[in-house]
């Protein structure tokens, strides 16, 4: 008999990543995220032209949800027409340098 737990009887893992995991792990998330990391400031259109397989529904939903994580800022400017932008925040930029080495072993293979 073996004296490890049984899976009942271990502790539960609570990864402080999962939250941050769950919603870059979104189809389109990286995509976006790369997009609006390369400008200080990028359109919604821009945004969408450049991750080209995503609806428009999504692309909203996923800067909506990297609002709510503290990812990305939306600025919107008192223009006719009306002007919005997004841009990282300073999570958002942290988030990006610790998956570049991620995204560059992902290139190499």
């Amino acid at each position: 008999m073996s004296d490890a737990p049984t899976l009942d009887e271990r502790p539960e893992c609570f990864c402080p990543a999962s939250d941050v995991v769950e919603i870059l792990s979104r189809k389109y998330a990286m995509q976006i995220v790369c997009v609006v990391g390369a400008h200080d400031g990028v359109r919604f259109g821009e945004i969408e032209a450049r991750v080209p397989g995503a609806s428009t529904s999504t692309v909203a939903a996923r800067l909506q949800a990297f609002r709510d994580a503290g990812l990305v800022d939306r600025t919107q400017y008192a223009e006719i027409p009306p002007r919005v932008e997004y841009e990282l925040t300073e999570d958002g930029r942290e988030a990006c340098e610790r998956l570049e080495p991620l995204v560059e072993w992902a290139r190499s293979r």
